[in-house]
């Protein structure tokens, strides 16, 4: 009867939406990074932090009024201990451990078993309230019980919270954990030196009356004072064996410094890269909306020098000398393989909502492919451009879900042939490819202001300017017109592709602008 209280219970908890959205919200606040307002919440627990210990250090030479005091040995310990209630309460699901025990048992037809359950979700919490962070935590809101006094001294763990708050703490402390084998080996030597050398100390110094090291205790307080080339001075052997004892300690320990230094300066370097990216990916997920380019090539280059202009761009590329590149031509670019799912997961961004359009530019048909199969296992919508190199390869893009493509060969092709045999449109494209007199190609658009002046081609007035207009792509037909007649009609949303001199092109544009104000 118990057992199936307990499993209907569990059931209530795990389909009840306002208990789900609760514990959400309390695991978003306490161990989600990416948590928007988590900022708030850590920077509200770091100020109880140094206003406890603030109070400790006070106490310690000065009276403490009775307000203050019952601030920290109450209020403050009772929020710790609300807040070490609550990440126990997040850090598993025990409704779920006892419905996993029962579907388990209902599908082998064997009787729920109520007991393995509770003890698997036993052995979960204390797994967590073992752990170093949660140890700290309870330490922590000993203090709470201050008619101990002693244990008034546990004020000081709060300090130890700050590793949970601090971002700059966790990223040394994962650098720590990630040499922790070659810290250990440091350790292991470091122990053996202390050792040798306080048991050498002391057999040379401790018989004779004018040492100060008389104790054993005393000879290791020695050995790990001069092994850390601190030097306090106030123990000094005074024989010559302990003097030569004392030479070999200070070469070891000048050794274990520069290799501890060395350790941590290299840990550093390796993972200085990486906290530059993670500060990266949380400035790009504040951008509302941006372009993502997938691959730095010649083309792309050119395309995000456009972009930038008017709009947000993130780049990927899995070559670090491309990236490298795309930093210094001043574009946010990180060294992620854009074929890979896991470069997406890492960026944290909402696709459906944060990136406008996502271009594959890369050199590769096979590239380009990869890139739109794994954009489209995870999302259906996203609009995707992609380079075409290989007109073999264009039905490969389209399986892959690319929206358009564009092949450089066939524009060129068509260009050709729309120009042959005429020489001024043809001198503006060779001035355009050998860049002759800063001649530059625009798009411009056709807006609803423009339209109450300009119905038709014909109006637009671009000779007054030395514009040659190469065509008009027309939105709603999703088509370019190369060379259109004057009578061809103009519609809200349509591209002017011009050519001319690029001040002409600025002073063409800043004319439509003003004509319909």
């Amino acid at each position: 009867m118990l057992a199936h209280l307990i499993v209907d219970f569990s059931y209530f908890l795990n389909t009840s939406n306002n208990y789900k959205k609760t514990k959400k919200f309390f695991y978003n606040f306490l161990e989600n990074g990416d948590y928007k307002y988590k900022k708030y919440f850590d920077f509200f627990m770091i100020t109880l932090i140094f206003i406890s210990v603030a109070i400790l250090i006070r106490e310690v030479k000065s009276e403490v009024s009775a307000n203050l005091l019952f601030i920290n040995n109450y209020i403050i310990s009772f929020i710790f201990f609300i807040e070490y209630i609550l990440r126990l309460w997040v850090s598993s699901s025990i409704s779920t451990v006892i419905l996993e025990q029962n579907e388990h048992d209902v599908m082998i037809e064997e009787k729920f078993r109520l007991f393995k359950a509770l003890r698997t979700a036993g052995r979960m919490k204390l797994k967590y309230i073992f752990s170093v962070k949660a140890l700290i935590d309870l330490l922590a809101i000993l203090p709470f019980f201050h008619e101990l006094r002693l244990l008034r001294i546990f004020i000081l763990f709060r300090v130890f919270k700050l590793f949970r708050y601090a971002k700059s703490i966790q990223t040394f402390t994962s650098i720590i954990v990630a040499k922790k084998f070659e810290f250990f080996t440091l350790l292991i030597f470091s122990s053996l030196i202390i050792f040798m050398s306080s048991v050498l100390i002391y057999v040379m110094e401790a018989n004779n009356p004018e040492s100060s090291i008389n104790t054993l205790f005393q000879a290791i307080y020695w050995s790990i004072v001069t092994i850390s080339t601190v030097g306090y001075g106030d123990i000094t052997p005074v024989t010559a064996e302990g003097q030569v004892v004392a030479m070999f300690v200070i070469v070891a320990g000048i050794g274990v410094f520069s290799f501890t230094t060395s350790l941590i300066v290299t840990s550093f370097t390796e993972k200085l890269d990486e906290a530059k990216d993670l500060k990266v990916i949380d400035d790009i997920a504040k951008i509302k909306e941006f372009y993502l380019i997938c691959g730095y090539e010649s083309v792309a280059k050119e395309v995000c020098k456009r972009l930038i202009l008017k709009n947000n761009i993130i780049i990927l590329d899995e070559n670090i000398q491309k990236i490298e590149q795309a930093k210094k031509d001043g574009f946010i670019a990180l060294n992620y393989n854009p074929g890979s799912i896991q470069s997406y997961k890492k960026l944290k961004i909402n696709i459906q909502t944060q990136v406008k359009a996502i271009l594959c530019l890369g050199e590769s048909d096979v590239k380009n492919v990869y890139t739109a199969l794994t954009i489209r296992s995870f999302n259906k919508d996203v609009y995707i451009l992609s380079l075409l190199k290989n007109q073999a390869n264009k039905n490969k893009l389209n399986f892959a879900g690319v929206n358009e493509m564009f092949y450089e060969k066939e524009l060129v092709g068509i260009i050709a042939k729309e120009f042959v045999g005429k020489p001024v449109a043809f001198e503006a494209i060779h001035s355009l490819r050998s860049n002759y007199k800063n001649i530059d190609i625009e798009e411009l658009l056709i807006t609803q202001r423009i339209l109450e002046t300009y119905a038709n081609v014909g109006d637009l007035e671009n000779k007054k300017y030395a514009i040659v207009l190469l065509g008009v792509y027309k939105i709603a037909k999703k088509r370019f017109f190369f060379n259109p007649i004057d009578s061809t009609m103009l519609e809200a949303g349509d591209y002017l592709l011009v050519i001319g001199n690029t001040q002409f092109i600025k002073e063409f544009h800043t004319f439509l602008q003003t004509k319909v104000s």
